[in-house]
């Protein structure tokens, strides 16, 4: 039986590990179609100022499927490196060590903060209180009100933009890997030498900043025989007339140049929401309507190339309190423990917002200046103005789980499901809140689906049951 053609919508992660595996296994012919000039999405780097920067901090976890794990050593070889976690939080206008570390807490926690959380551990043990459906209240039930007054619930008002009663109970259980006294207890204690677990403490991080992952990726399905092409936009799946097999044509567009391509399967790794617009006909009304309902948060990073060496040792510093706009600060050069470029360092700030908020419109000076602001009234004020300031505004950074999300998503999917020999995942196309390293195991899975030119429906349902399992490392 000939190869199938899967043209796969997106070349992230879940793109381009899918479009190795297919053609690494003799699956597939393989064609990738990806908007921007460069593999990644929000997982790619792009060099300025003489050194990589990523979209955002990112890490490769140890939680990493071993089989993933060791084929992106094979492709990446002594570029992937082993690296300490070393970063801080400020928490109640002090910094310490994140992750927590018990000496650190002792010496540096507020003692306000201490004192409450033990008074909520100990509320916890001689009662129970009803989980509720929100975020909120699963925190509250789990945590009690001084860490989630103080952290939590200003955190998750900065990065999803809702009040934390708005947000789903699911958000709470699928981005909160310390949901309950216990697990963050153990999270403590296994920060003490001879108790950590392997890989502890540690993540893996590229050479030549994370989007090389991707690149490795990209580069091996090339070499297999993948047709990836870039700086193409999708703009209609339509089903292929004439074609007894019930493929697709996919109409592709740059420049003002539109082409067309004959595919056997569309896998899709872009949002569930853009993919339900892309489709001719017309998805039918009440799908679109769900689409409409489905929400992200965006995201600006801004970074600030300064004229040191470095600016601080920390890889990461987090900032949850409300009178902070930024929720984080990575410094690549601490990532990949590199010294270049020399006499210059890169600081890049997460700030969440929406595209229609002040934030979203306002110029990269000005998002410089505000950085600046939010980073003097942390204690890390910069000892001089940057040298340049550069700005990426992402549009889709984060899914937000309002509380009742699960129905109009569910349209969307089932919708979804019900296109021959459509496949729709990854973290946008299952707007999920998933790391990397988890949107690398639904491409090998996908695949795994794939056999003899079938695709094993209900195999592929069991995978998604281990899917929603998931929990955001960090």
């Amino acid at each position: 039986m000939a190869e199938p053609h899967v043209v796969i919508l997106g070349a992230g992660p879940a793109g381009v590990g899918a479009a190795h595996r297919l053609r690494q296994t003799g699956r597939a012919r393989v064609t990738v179609i990806e908007q921007s000039h460069a593999v990644g999405g929000n997982s790619g780097s792009f060099e300025a100022g003489g050194q990589q920067l990523d979209y955002g901090s990112h890490r490769l976890h140890p939680a990493c499927n071993a089989e993933i794990l060791a084929d992106i050593r094979g492709l990446l070889g002594e570029d992937l490196l082993d690296r300490p976690r070393h970063g801080r939080i400020h928490l109640r206008g002090k910094l310490i060590h994140f992750p927590l570390k018990p000496v650190d807490l002792l010496l540096r926690l507020d003692k306000g903060f201490a004192l409450g959380t033990m008074r909520d551990m100990a509320a916890k043990v001689m009662s129970k209180r009803d989980e509720g459906d929100s975020f909120a209240s699963v925190l509250m039930a789990n945590l009690g009100p001084t860490i989630c007054r103080d952290f939590y619930f200003p955190y998750a008002e900065k990065i999803w933009g809702r009040a934390p009663g708005e947000l789903s109970a699911i958000q709470a259980r699928r981005r909160v890997s310390a949901g309950s006294f216990a697990k963050l207890v153990k999270k403590v204690v296994t920060a003490v030498p001879g108790l950590k677990p392997p890989g502890g403490g540690r993540f893996f991080y590229p050479r030549q900043g994370f989007g090389q992952i991707s690149e490795a990726y990209a580069r091996a399905a090339q070499e297999g025989g993948a047709d990836i092409r870039l700086g193409w936009a999708v703009k209609t799946l339509e089903r292929a007339t004439g074609n007894g097999a019930g493929g697709w044509t996919v109409g592709i567009e740059r420049g003002g140049e539109r082409q067309t391509i004959d595919a056997d399967y569309v896998w899709s790794t872009v949002p569930i929401s853009l993919l339900a617009r892309m489709v001719v006909p017309s998805a039918p009304g009440p799908v679109l309507q769900a689409a409409a309902k489905i929400e992200y948060r965006a995201m600006l990073l801004v970074y600030l190339q300064l004229d040191v060496d470095q600016f601080t040792e920390y890889d990461a510093h987090y900032f949850p309190s409300a009178g902070i706009a930024i929720t984080r600060l990575s410094e690549p050069k601490n990532y990949s423990a590199s010294s270049e470029p020399s006499g210059s360092t890169t600081l890049c700030a997460e700030l969440p917002c929406s595209v229609d908020d002040h934030y979203w419109k306002m110029s990269d000076e000005q998002l410089g200046k505000q950085v600046a602001a939010d980073l003097s009234r942390a204690g890390l004020a910069l000892r001089r103005p940057p040298v340049a300031v550069r700005v990426r505004r992402l549009r889709h950074a984060y899914p937000i789980y309002t509380r009742g999300y699960e129905h109009p998503f569910r349209v969307l999917d089932q919708w979804a499901e019900g296109l021959p020999r459509v496949l729709t995942y990854g973290r946008q196309g299952l707007f999920a809140h998933d790391n990397t390293h988890h949107a690398l195991y639904m491409a090998y899975r996908a695949v795994d689906c794939l056999r003899d030119g079938k695709f094993d429906e209900a195999e592929w349902a069991r995978h998604r049951k281990i899917f929603e399992t998931h929990v955001v490392e960090d």
